[in-house]
């Protein structure tokens, strides 16, 4: 029920204006002063004031900021006997929302109250919307399971600081998103966000591409060039693959992680940098290193924050959630469907996702391109996940969805046998603590 406050210290309008406004179905409260009035505004907080111009101690404008102080969202109209252009104007830069003059016919004063309920309604719609979208920027997906909220939730505490982070995982993962997010939610957001892959690159190429370069370097460099250290300065560089980096340009990025300061390739001269650094790997770097293959030096430089992400079918409760939020992403874009049928979830659901988060995305989205329908049904979807080939794709018998707890259950108990009873490893697989670990066990009634 929309509740409103009326003003006004002539009785009779007063009370008439109460009928009227309980007669149309609102709650109503009302005063006969400012102080009075906004008493009442502390313990009612009104969608709509309705207050004379005109009151004894405290004029409606003078009440106006006050009143929005209180109730910020409602919405303010005042009348009087007494109009002039310049009461009205100055009523309206100080957040009137409209101004009548006495006398008003009851249908005219019901107008602009309902014409402020409406802003009313507006304005809150418009909140919500910021809200969600400032939800969605707070997370860069949706996660349902326990590992993957561990990840959020230190991405969460990891954010704001200057932190190196290494994220580790499988391809598809989502590794680069994530380094963006962190990025976006960081002091560095105002500034650039520089990525290279140094997968992508022979050495020569990648070190002056890293590291820019000075005019007559060698051959063909005709003029200096900046590399893309430099280029990220005050932000963030993300070095993906880093696995891949040859030991030389190893050697050269431990100094600037150390020292914070480059050389360009052919300079003499160093300069100063201020860049955080997060590295992304689907390799595993502490076996690269004991081949002699990566710096163990430049390993500890990297891995100070540590974000390790487990692929899709080892957290298969973040399929429905994942599925769910790829498909509406899809559908404010234009496409029909909305919605999954539960055979095409049960589906989604058996397959192993060898592609991980990145092969789910593209199956929706070509799922909802193809849908004929809001929903989308399993002949929608990809072919390899109708009829994945047998004892390669197929992850788990196709059945109805189980409940997430039973999911849980499963992943703990497999975590602990791959680590051979140890519950630290395990916890650490899973992305919890030993503590929580524990306390997920006495839920479930594993023993040890």
């Amino acid at each position: 029920m929309k509740k409103i406050l009326i003003v006004e210290d002539q009785q009779g309008m007063r009370r008439s204006l109460e009928l009227l406004f309980r007669k149309e179905g609102f709650a109503v409260r009302s005063a006969a002063d400012g102080p009075q009035a906004l008493a009442i505004a502390g313990e009612f907080p009104p969608d709509v004031v309705v207050s004379d111009l005109r009151l004894d101690g405290m004029s409606g404008i003078e009440l106006l900021p006050e009143i929005k102080r209180l109730a910020p969202r409602c919405e303010v109209i005042l009348m009087t006997a007494y109009g002039t252009i310049d009461s009205a104007v100055e009523a309206m830069r100080l957040g009137a929302f409209d101004y009548v003059t006495k006398p008003f016919k009851k249908l005219e004063i019901m107008l602009r109250v309902r014409r402020a309920l409406e802003k009313c309604a507006l304005v809150a719609e418009v909140g919500q919307l910021r809200e969600e979208i400032d939800a969605q920027h707070r997370v860069p997906f949706p996660a349902a399971s326990p590992a993957m909220r561990a990840v959020l939730e230190r991405i969460r505490q990891i954010a704001h600081t200057r932190l190196t982070v290494l994220i580790t995982g499988e391809t598809g993962t989502g590794k680069s998103m994530l380094a963006r997010h962190i990025h976006q939610h960081s002091p560095r957001a105002g500034a650039r966000f520089v990525a290279v892959n140094c997968a992508a690159l022979p050495e020569p190429l990648l070190e002056s591409e890293l590291f820019g370069h000075t005019k007559g370097a060698f051959t063909g460099a005709t003029q200096g060039r900046k590399g893309l250290i430099e280029e990220a300065h005050g932000g963030t560089l993300f070095l993906d693959e880093i696995g891949t980096l040859p030991l030389g340009l190893q050697s050269k990025l431990l100094g600037v992680l150390q020292e914070r300061e480059i050389r360009r390739v052919g300079a003499n001269d160093v300069m100063p940098v201020d860049v955080r650094f997060i590295a992304a790997t689907n390799a595993d770097l502490e076996a690269a290193v004991a081949r002699g293959e990566f710096r163990e030096d430049l390993y500890y430089r990297l891995n100070v924050a540590r974000l390790a992400l487990p692929p899709l079918r080892d957290r298969r409760e973040d399929i429905p959630v994942l599925a769910a939020h790829f498909l509406a992403q899809q559908h404010r874009a234009g496409a029909r469907a909305e919605r999954l049928d539960s055979r095409a979830q049960e589906l989604l659901l058996a397959y192993a996702y060898p592609g991980n988060v990145r092969e789910l995305q593209n199956a929706i989205e070509w799922a909802a391109a193809v849908a004929r329908t809001d929903t989308v049904q399993p002949e929608d979807l990809p072919d390899e996940i109708r009829e994945p080939r047998a004892g390669e794709f197929s992850a788990v018998p196709q059945q109805a969805p189980r409940p997430l707890d039973q999911y849980e259950r499963e992943l703990i108990l497999e975590s602990i046998a791959r680590n051979r009873g140890n519950l630290t490893r395990a916890a650490k697989a899973l992305g919890i603590g030993r503590t929580t670990l524990w306390r997920r066990m006495r839920e479930y009634n594993i023993g040890k």
